[in-house]
C-alpha cells in the first residue's frame, strides 16, 4: 500500500507550508489515473497525522476525472485508464487531466496580521 508513503508525504509537506499553525482543514486533488486510491488516502490520514499540526483536521478530497485529447482529430475525450480510443480510431493520446497529486487548500488557525 504506497499510499501510507505518500499520505507521510503530505503530512510533511502540510506541515512546512502550515508555519508551525494547527491545520484545521487539508484539501487534496487526485486524478483518477494516478493509481493512487483516495479511500486509502483517507484510512491513513488519521495515523500519519498524529502528534503532528494536522492531527484533528479534516480531509477533503477531490477526485479530477481522466482525460485525453486524441493526437489525430484533436478531440477530447474520458478517459478511466491512462490509454484508450478516440472515436476516430486513433490510439494516440495525450493525457491532459487525471495525473494530478495536488494540495490544493490548507486551512490553519492562524491569524492574519
Amino acid at each position: 500500500m504506497h499510499e501510507f508513503a505518500i499520505t507521510q508525504n503530505i503530512v510533511e509537506i502540510a506541515t512546512e507550508h502550515a508555519e508551525g499553525a494547527a491545520v484545521r482543514r487539508i484539501s487534496l486533488e487526485i486524478g483518477q489515473l494516478t493509481a493512487i486510491m483516495p479511500d486509502a488516502i483517507a484510512f491513513c490520514f488519521d495515523v500519519c497525522a498524529q502528534g503532528t499540526l494536522l492531527e484533528g483536521a479534516t480531509l477533503e478530497i477531490i477526485q479530477r476525472p481522466g482525460r485525453g485529447q486524441c493526437q489525430d482529430c484533436g478531440r477530447e475525450i474520458p478517459l478511466e485508464q491512462p490509454f484508450g480510443v478516440c472515436d476516430c480510431g486513433c490510439t494516440h493520446l495525450t493525457i491532459i487531466q487525471g495525473e494530478e497529486l495536488t494540495i490544493k487548500e490548507l486551512e490553519t488557525e492562524a491569524l492574519c496580521a
